[in-house]
This record gives structure tokens, sequence and C-alpha cells, in this order.
């Protein structure tokens, strides 16, 4: 029979490769009872609803991608690691638009935190650490890598860069080089504006 061996871990995953073929927005559990060609009732069993499915869809990814980092990660250290790290994101975007698009979604807290996304946390900061970089400019690292590599992939699977030279690969390369420098020579923060009475009281014979 159809329904025979379905499984959460399967029907997760049979959604993982809809979403990489129609859109992660377009993966229900109505349309993965279409692709086993089963009752959607059968399938309330293993899945409590859409959202559920694309809940766990986003862990299996943010799975995928952290175990895929990990692996590339090792051994490098500096511009190699934040090389390699940036091309898993990218590569896998590539692979899986569907799943990439999962791994964006917003988990509530509890789930989060159980999630592959601590992983990734850690292995940026490791690579920040070996650009010297502490709190708060770790954290502000952080976001910043996460803003580019995720601002470019997304343009760049939209087709953003399609119709301009130079090829987009090229400009990678050199966002890559922009970065290393960047976190090689990490601002120091802006010192904080002084208030009207900090002013006063440094010339108290001024207007």
């Amino acid at each position: 029979m159809a329904r025979a061996g379905l499984t959460t871990e399967r029907l997760t995953r049979a959604g993982a490769e809809l979403a990489d073929e129609v859109g992660f927005d377009h993966v229900t559990v109505s349309a993965l009872a279409r692709r086993f060609e089963v009752r959607v009732a059968s399938l309330y069993s293993h899945l409590r609803n859409s959202q559920d499915l694309k809940t766990r869809i986003a862990l299996l990814a943010l799975e995928e991608l952290a175990t895929r980092a990990a692996d590339a990660l090792a051994g490098r250290a500096g511009k190699d690691a934040l090389t390699a790290l940036a091309n898993v994101y990218r590569d896998y975007a590539r692979e899986h638009p569907g799943r990439y698009a999962a791994a964006q979604l917003r988990l509530d807290a509890e789930t989060a935190a159980a999630s592959a996304g601590g992983r990734h946390a850690q292995m940026t900061r490791a690579i920040l650490r070996g650009y010297h970089l502490t709190e708060p400019d770790q954290t502000h690292a952080v976001r910043l890598l996460g803003s580019v590599f995720h601002g470019y992939v997304s343009l760049e699977m939209g087709g953003g860069f399609s119709h301009s030279a130079p090829d987009t690969q090229e400009t990678w390369s050199r966002v890559l080089d922009a970065l290393d420098a960047l976190l090689r020579n990490w601002p120091a923060p802006a010192p904080a504006p002084h208030s009207k009475e900090t002013i006063t009281g440094a010339f108290p014979d001024g207007p």
C-alpha cells in the first residue's frame, strides 16, 4: 500500500524534497499527501499540521547545513575558514533552494535553542576569534556575516545579478576578500558623543 512505511522522518525528508522542487512556501500536508497518493487524514498521525511540517523541514535544513559546515571548516582558520563557511551556505542554497529557504524560518525560542542553529553560531564565532574579535564586536560581526551571506545568495538566486558583468563568482570572491580585510582591521567603536553638561563642565569659561 502507498501509505506503508510512512514515518515522521520520511515525511519530513519528502517535504524537504518537495520544497526544493516547488518552493518552501508551497509545502503543505495536502501537497505531501498527494505526493504519496494517500488521504490527508492519514498523515496527521505523524504531523500536526503544515506549520509542524515546515518547522521539521527547517530543523532538517539547519542540521544538514551545520554538518556540511563542520566538515568544511575542519583544519581551517582565518580567511580559509571564512571562505569555506560562506561557500557552504551558497552551495547549499544552489543545491537545495527550498531547504535553504526553510533554514530561514523563524522558530520559537525553545525550538531554536534545541536546533542546530547554535552550532552555526559556535562555528562562526570560532572563525571570528581567529580574527581576535571579542564581545560586543564579535556579535556585530556575526550579524554582518549573516547579512552579507544571505543577502548575496538571495539576490543571486533571484536573478538580481544575471544581466550585468562581471561574473557573480568574481564578485563573490571579491566580497569575501573585502570581508576578510574588514575583519582583520575591525574599526574601534566611535567615542560616545559628549552631553551638553559634559561640555559645560569641561569648558566652564566658554560661551
